[in-house]
């Protein structure tokens, strides 16, 4: 069978570089299968997937000018169908769950806080940060008046 762009032969790997494998197609063509083509996830070797004289099924996923065959395993591969998600009524809504509260430190779950009194941590909380933050500046700069840019004449 000639190797077409979309369709799956089976063939061998007949050699392994840094960045991909050689694959002998049964029409006694040769295609590489680029490293980032072997696998779904991240693979740092492609020793750890694949090893000269292996059987794979590749897909074709590209023929250019030159007659350079591009092969992918992980497209070869039946991908898994989704689940489809359950339905609901029209009327019926997800009830809302309320978001964690900051506290500057660590996350906890607001313990039936109104708004307002939500606010009023987060300003508290943002008030120290940002007076910690101009010390810092003032320490860093070694003055208590702030600098001006440019070049100011008097």
């Amino acid at each position: 069978m000639a190797a077409e762009i979309g369709s799956i032969l089976e063939g061998k790997v007949t050699g392994i570089t840094n960045f991909g494998a050689f694959v002998e197609l049964p029409d006694k063509s040769t295609g590489m299968v680029h490293i980032s083509e072997v696998s779904s996830t991240f693979i740092k070797d492609i020793h750890e997937k694949v090893s000269e004289g292996d059987i794979v099924k590749v897909k074709v996923i590209d023929i250019n000018e030159k007659g350079k065959i591009a092969l992918s395993i992980k497209k070869a591969l039946p991908q898994e169908e989704e689940q489809p998600k359950p339905k609901r009524p029209a009327g019926d809504r997800p009830k809302k769950s309320q978001p964690p509260v900051w506290t500057g430190t660590q996350r906890s779950e607001p313990e039936n806080m109104s708004f307002e009194d939500m606010m009023a941590k987060f300003k508290s909380i943002s008030d120290d940060k940002m007076s910690d933050l101009k010390k810092s500046n003032v320490a860093k700069r070694g003055a208590s008046t702030p600098r001006r840019g440019g070049n100011q004449r008097g």
